[in-house]
């Protein structure tokens, strides 16, 4: 990388954890200057605006959660393995994230739901959908190889399987504690053995 984009990159995983943690808008300039060590100029040098910044810092906290969803998975992995993978993840990725401020999708959410910046809800809205349809593609190949039941709704159990996992987060984050979260985790995996899995 050039030195812009090694300080550009910087600036982003600086800010990422306070973005996540404050919010957009409870993120102040001082804020990016205290985390990254740089003056106002050096920051807006390498990004338009505060927004801009919001941005990349979304993208590279949803990164880290996407990369984490992967982790020891790929397409040699059976369905049900890649499946599994996901509340396995979560079980073990809540106390990091908690650590960074919790889950960027649903800390994105909440804050942008009504409030701007558009781009930050677009970004949000993004990632859910593909998300979504990950877990639709997964399913729908687990129908094809036949590890998953023919009849089973990809779209439902693609929405139920989102919402409980963000819903449980949303719980344990009120809760100050992950019981919820595995709770929600358990009814996942026992939707993924004892319903959707042949």
């Amino acid at each position: 990388m050039s030195k812009a984009e090694r300080t550009r990159q910087f600036i982003i995983e600086r800010t990422a954890p306070v973005f996540n943690k404050l919010g957009y808008a409870g993120t102040s300039l001082s804020d990016l200057v205290e985390a990254t060590g740089l003056t106002k100029g050096a920051i807006y040098g390498n990004f338009e605006n505060k927004e801009d910044v919001a941005l990349a810092a979304f993208d590279y906290n949803l990164g880290l959660v996407q990369e984490g969803q992967r982790g020891g998975t790929d397409s040699s992995h059976s369905v049900r393995e890649q499946l599994l993978a996901m509340p396995h993840f979560y079980r073990q990725a809540f106390p990091r994230m908690q650590v960074r401020g919790g889950c960027p999708i649903l800390n994105t959410a909440i804050e942008t739901d009504d409030a701007p910046p558009a781009a930050l809800r677009q970004r949000v809205q993004a990632s859910v959908r593909r998300w979504h349809q990950r877990l639709v593609l997964l399913i729908g190949q687990g129908q094809q190889t036949g590890e998953v039941r023919p009849e089973a709704d990809a779209d439902r159990y693609a929405t139920l399987f989102i919402a409980l996992i963000e819903g449980g987060i949303l719980l344990a984050r009120v809760a100050d504690e992950a019981a919820p979260l595995h709770t929600s985790l358990d009814h996942v995996e026992h939707l993924i053995n004892n319903e959707l899995l042949t």
